[in-house]
């Protein structure tokens, strides 16, 4: 079976794009374990609310990083760097999709739901844990 990752930089390259994918994820994951707590009958508690805030810009720092890693060891054949730069993307996406604009919706009204430009339940939630 033939590996698309065949050189040391191209593991290392993968790894600075996944690493902030799962970074991204784990929190996704965490948030609606919690949320199923509180969604639909009250609010986001401060605390938890200053956590998230605080992931937020982490994030942009982590996916920078990631970014930075990805081009100090640029992979070594087009198919690893099309696997490495399109893991990283999906790392922005789900950054996006939590934290800056929901792109979330049944495929049938995908386009429709994303010329929304709806905010995120996350993002909402912090809203209003802060405006208490």
């Amino acid at each position: 079976m033939p590996t698309i990752l065949t050189t040391g930089m191209d593991l290392a390259a993968f790894w600075s794009a996944l690493a902030p994918l799962l970074f991204v994820l784990l929190q996704g994951g965490a948030y609606w374990l919690l949320a199923r707590r509180w969604v639909g009958e009250s609010r986001m508690p401060v605390g938890l609310a200053r956590v998230f805030w605080a992931l937020k810009w982490l994030n942009l720092v982590v996916l920078i990083g990631g970014l930075v890693g990805i081009v100090a060891w640029w992979p070594s054949s087009w198919p690893a760097a099309a696997l490495v730069a399109f893991t990283w993307a999906f790392g922005v996406v789900e950054y996006l999709n939590y934290f800056v604009v929901r792109l979330s919706y049944p495929a049938r009204t995908w386009l429709p739901g994303v010329r929304r430009g709806r905010t995120p339940r996350l993002i909402k939630d912090l809203r209003e844990a802060v405006h208490r």
